[in-house]
């Protein structure tokens, strides 16, 4: 689903995974994964100075884009290559993005709040299968509430990875699986084919195509609770031990 087809009361006691693969979820993972102190999601501009004004540290970075554009007077932009480790270490970093830190909000509601990308797809997959979740939820940040098939694309690789024979599949989820019959092993140029994907190569950012389409390079699954990213613990898969 994408976050504006999100009904409130069906994410009770349900796990939701987010996936903006360009490039919300994509890059707080990264974020996470190079060392930062405490990353923070957040749904606004106003969220953000809100949350700047109760940190004490003065070892904040903000980032982000609104529009595609990059903020006045932040420190970063949207993009992954932005926060190395030398950047990111032991800092406390706001993102707020127009639509993968807002879908992150509007899954509030969800027992659970998992995010999802390319690089970490299996390592999402893997935490589903062994997390004796009733409900699961992919949802897409999609674009201005518009289909992408870059977030069609992150939620189908994740199911791929999956032993999908012990879950009630939606129609959704069964044409997902359909698509990955032709392109498992081919995500990239999958992911080339959509306009934002587009864009990469006309804007001389193949770099940063290449690193987010790496497809289970991190094994790093991020929850969001209390507003906040922590690292999850990889729960034993629902098949160890048959």
């Amino acid at each position: 689903m994408i976050r504006e087809e999100i009904v409130p009361e069906r994410l009770a006691g349900a796990t939701a995974v987010v996936l903006d693969i360009f490039l919300a979820t994509t890059t707080l993972l990264t974020i996470l994964e190079n060392g930062a102190r405490r990353v923070f999601p957040v749904a606004s501009l106003e969220e953000a100075e809100e949350t700047r004004g109760k940190l004490v540290s003065s070892d904040v970075l903000r980032g982000g884009e609104q529009g595609a554009e990059r903020i006045d007077g932040y420190d970063h932009g949207p993009f992954p290559g932005e926060y190395p480790p030398e950047t990111v270490a032991d800092k406390d970093v706001i993102f707020v993005t127009t639509n993968g830190t807002r879908a992150i909000a509007d899954a509030a509601p969800a027992e659970r709040i998992l995010l999802g990308c390319l690089r970490n797809a299996p390592a999402v997959a893997r935490h589903l299968e062994g997390s004796n979740a009733d409900s699961v939820y992919l949802v897409c940040a999609g674009s201005a509430g518009r289909f992408t098939v870059e977030d069609f694309l992150g939620a189908a690789t994740v199911l791929s990875h999956m032993d999908t024979r012990g879950w009630r599949l939606n129609d959704g989820a069964w044409m997902a699986l359909d698509f990955m019959e032709r392109y498992r092993g081919r995500e990239r140029e999958a992911l080339r084919e959509g306009r934002a994907g587009r864009w990469f190569f006309d804007h001389d950012r193949v770099d940063a195509f290449d690193f987010i389409g790496e497809v289970g390079a991190s094994d790093l699954v991020p929850e969001v609770v209390g507003g906040q990213l922590f690292r999850t613990a990889q729960p034993l898969s629902r098949l160890a031990g048959r």
